[in-house]
């Protein structure tokens, strides 16, 4: 199981890398091990402001579908457009090229609201 210490982990278990004002989010290697093979990526927020909490989208397993929920308040700039011809980046690199969206941070006070590697790693049990 990975547990990047340069990401921010929340309790939905999506994960937020800031680079600047912007920040990529995506699903964490625990999320995607117990969703198991992810066959579909459903995001259709591009342009749109969210905020911390709502669901920006779906992702299918072969067995479920789980919503995506916004660790951060942000405008979705990009989409990863990848994972429409290969959703199983997410489960071969749910850090790296697996990432889901890419937003503008609006509330950068809730990153503080998130947790850190080893906070996440308790909360999970692994």
């Amino acid at each position: 199981m990975n547990f990047p210490e340069n990401v921010k982990y929340s309790s939905d278990h999506e994960w937020v890398r800031v680079e600047g004002n912007e920040a990529y989010v995506g699903i964490t290697d625990f999320a995607q091990d117990e969703l198991g093979e992810i066959v579909y990526v459903d995001v259709t927020c591009e342009g749109e402001t969210l905020s911390q909490g709502e669901v920006f989208g779906s992702i299918e397993a072969v067995k479920t579908v789980s919503d995506l929920m916004m660790p951060v308040t942000g405008e979705v700039l990009e989409v990863n457009a990848r994972l429409e011809d290969a959703p199983e980046l997410v489960n071969r690199e749910p850090f790296g090229e697996g990432w889901i969206i890419r937003v503008a941070l609006t509330e950068t006070t809730e990153l503080d609201q998130l947790m850190n590697a080893d906070a996440y790693r308790k909360f999970t049990g692994k």
